[in-house]
């Protein structure tokens, strides 16, 4: 397997990621989550930026005794997960955040943060969001579903997204069949399934690191302004689920 480390070149300018936490934990927690848990030699390619979410958790966290407070969330719903509170201003802050820490290649979201995620991107090409702030051109969802509302629902989905996008399925993860469904709003996603739950993966296998790396080569290669040409896929790879 060829060198995580090795895309890009010297002096490469990393890709730079906006990452949006899960529901009540916060930006800190994210960080200690990822670059905790994958290899350096992935996260020394990547310029990671991790805000907290605007509004104080209303409840409880389910990370309570595993990590620290203060605790966030982007915006709150029903238990069925179809109706929801403060999401324009969830969208308003989201952008305000990339207007003052960016400019930002991608988005990069857990779980809550997933599903924010991949919905700006329908809604900006829409221009129904991020209207100020620059094109995101890459994904990395973990953890993640569809809104469920089919009002909310039919605006950032409408048409298929186009986007590189790294998609970390759980086979334990209790939204892993939401996850199944929002891959198919998605042109070409790269895929990593791992054996846990509803967790940011680490990255130990060597399937998913020449995934990771494939998608991080990919990237590199349009900051760079290199024409992007299909890789071979490893043999031991499903070649839908590396897609370059």
């Amino acid at each position: 397997m060829g060198s995580l480390a090795a895309g890009g070149g010297v002096g490469a300018r990393r890709p730079r990621f906006l990452c949006l936490h899960g529901f009540r934990t916060s930006g800190e927690i994210m960080r200690k989550q990822v670059v905790g848990k994958w290899p350096d030699e992935v996260t020394a390619r990547l310029d990671l930026v991790f805000p907290d979410a605007p509004f104080p958790a209303e409840g409880k966290s389910d990370v309570e005794g595993i990590f620290d407070p203060p605790y966030y969330e982007w915006f709150q719903f029903d238990k069925g997960f179809t109706e929801y509170r403060n999401l324009d201003k969830c969208f308003d802050y989201i952008e305000e955040l990339m207007i003052k820490q960016g400019p930002f290649d991608g988005l990069m979201g857990f779980s809550q943060g997933s599903v924010l995620s991949a919905a700006l991107v329908g809604l900006q090409k829409q221009g129904l969001a991020l209207t100020r702030v620059p094109k995101i051109k890459f994904l990395v969802i973990i953890s993640g579903a569809r809104f469920r509302s089919q009002t909310v629902a039919e605006k950032p989905y409408a048409n298929k997204i186009k986007i590189p996008s790294l998609h970390f399925l759980g086979d334990n993860d209790f939204l892993k069949n939401d996850g199944e469904k929002l891959i198919q709003s998605f042109v070409d996603p790269f895929i990593i399934r791992h054996p846990k739950g509803h967790t940011v993966p680490r990255l130990v296998d060597e399937k998913s690191l020449e995934v990771m790396s494939c998608f991080l080569d990919k990237m590199e290669k349009e900051i760079s302004g290199h024409s992007s040409t299909k890789a071979e896929a490893p043999a031991d790879v499903d070649e839908k689920e590396i897609c370059i």
